[in-house]
């Protein structure tokens, strides 16, 4: 557990240390919402609600508002000791899961709609999904739709899934051959381990790179208070690299959805595990940022 909050909290500090923060750069985030805590300030632009229509927004799990302050939390309810990674981005949450962390795939794909006619009003450029199908052969319009959005040039990254250590354990969207699908590093190991691994019913060799996901600290609110609380999984470690990206995209936003996943690749830490469980490696974001190869 020490060792996974020592790379997080690295990942944390070097973004709190560069020049960037991820200004101006919009991240879609589809899962439970997320609720108006401290750590967000006035960087919530928009909110989209697929489960009750409501139009303010509100989390009745949690789990949206933790992934949405990893990726974009100030720091300023723990006066800086839980940052998110890039805590200047903007904030789009649409809500496609309930109370319960249950939804349907029309939800996600009436998203990905939205997303794309809003996309330049509040410069959506990254899209993360730690939402995973577990229904087996029946997502094909799930991925066409996500696929889609990729198509027209945003960023998206999907979290693995938590059903390993099975072989071909991978959720969808997170199946996708064109998506940045994230597993967790501290949760793949060989034979046991819950992070989703690969190969994908198609052959395709899944996740494409892993990052900390084990006990990771983030925003939780309740009653009105903006506290924090840990959580476990691949839904954590999708926006590790969701937040780098958005970090990336403030400093080269001339960047193609392409170009940044071969960035990934390229300066990815190899772990030493088998491809279908780490991908390309450990993301490492002071490489990442800087495009300099490990």
């Amino acid at each position: 557990m020490e060792k996974v909050k020592k790379a997080v909290t690295y990942c944390q500090n070097t973004a709190k240390n560069e020049l960037y923060t991820g200004k101006g750069v919009g991240v879609a985030i589809l899962d439970t919402g997320a609720c108006p805590h401290l750590d967000f300030g006035s960087r919530i632009l928009a909110f989209r609600d697929y489960v009750r229509g409501w139009t303010m927004p509100y989390d009745d799990n949690g789990h949206g508002t933790h992934v949405a302050g990893i990726i974009g939390g100030n720091g300023r309810a723990s006066r800086g000791r839980y940052c998110g990674i890039a805590p200047g981005c903007s904030l789009i949450p649409i809500k496609v899961l309930d109370e319960k962390g249950n939804g349907k795939k029309e939800s996600v794909i009436h998203a990905m709609d939205w997303i794309e006619k809003n996309r330049e009003k509040y410069n959506i450029r990254v899209v993360n999904i730690s939402v995973g199908s577990t229904t087996q052969g029946e997502n094909q319009d799930l991925i066409e739709a996500v696929e889609h959005i990729w198509d027209i040039g945003l960023v998206v990254v999907a979290a693995a899934g938590n059903l390993g250590p099975k072989r071909g354990s991978i959720t969808a969207p997170g199946c996708s051959r064109k998506v940045i699908t994230v597993g967790a590093s501290d949760m793949v190991m060989e034979n046991q381990g819950i992070s989703g691994r690969g190969p994908t019913r198609e052959c395709i060799s899944k996740p494409d790179i892993v990052a900390p996901g084990n006990g990771i600290i983030s925003c939780a609110y309740k009653a009105g208070v903006s506290s924090y609380a840990a959580k476990s999984g691949t839904s954590m470690s999708t926006p590790v690299v969701t937040g780098g990206i958005a970090l990336l995209l403030e400093k080269e936003p001339g960047l193609t959805n392409l170009e940044i996943k071969k960035r990934l690749r390229d300066t990815a830490k190899d772990l030493g595990y088998a491809h279908n469980l780490q991908g390309w490696g450990f993301f490492h974001l002071p490489s990442f940022l800087s495009g300099k190869i490990i």
